[in-house]
């Protein structure tokens, strides 16, 4: 083989080591779960896969069959995936969790009822309804009122993420719709049953003493 040949070999494996040096740091591995045939299936993922692509899950994650979730809220510190099909299983899922980075996915076209679920320390979300409407995923960033006055009052993370002082709520009817993501942050609410009443069965979260929630509605 000529000289100009094995170089030229030799610079495309080395562009090609590069290249998926660089796709596989560009993904940090998240957690996907989905419902399948009755089961719900738990993943870790290295790489983002196509929405409600089964098949595809099971061949490139790394996925456990999961018989009975915990009955205490679940915490995830990275990227969390849910493909779903209906309210009812999502909210055994994602009720009361703890997750700052999440996508939903819907995997169905049937309508969802108007139901709120409650998410501690959501700051991103992103939402996909393909099944239902063909349009781009949308994304919606949270801006809380410890992100703003950061520079003013030193906010301890670890402390909100353990207390659940910043509790979103979602509106699953949004998926019926096609007008945009929105949301609203209402702050200093000492008591969510007075100040929310459409809320008042999430009686889960305890307020610690001279302790306030920021409130934030998805819809």
């Amino acid at each position: 083989m000529a000289p100009t040949s094995r170089h030229c070999f030799l610079l495309i494996g080395v562009l090609g080591i590069f290249a998926l040096d660089r796709v596989t740091k560009g993904h940090k591995n998240g957690t996907l779960i989905f419902t399948k045939d009755n089961t719900i299936r738990k993943c870790s993922c290295s790489a983002d896969i196509r929405d409600c692509d089964y098949s595809l899950a099971n061949l490139l994650c790394s996925c456990k069959t999961v018989l009975h979730f915990a009955a205490e809220p679940a915490s995830y510190s990275g990227h969390l995936t849910i493909w779903f099909t209906d309210t009812a299983v999502l909210g055994r899922l994602l009720n009361f969790t703890r997750v700052r980075d999440l996508k939903l996915s819907l995997c169905s076209s049937n309508a969802l009822p108007a139901q709120y679920l409650a998410i501690c320390g959501l700051k991103r979300l992103r939402i996909n309804a393909e099944a239902k409407h063909p349009f781009p995923e949308q994304s919606l960033l949270i801006q809380s009122t410890g992100d703003r006055d950061s520079k003013e009052k030193p906010v301890s993370l670890h402390r909100d993420w353990q207390t659940c002082m910043y509790i979103s709520f979602l509106d699953m009817a949004l998926f019926n719709r096609d007008s945009s993501l929105k949301a609203y942050s209402v702050k200093n609410i000492t008591s969510i049953a007075n100040d929310f009443p459409d809320f008042s069965y999430f009686k889960t979260f305890t307020r610690p003493s001279n302790e306030s929630y920021v409130v934030t509605v998805i819809y």
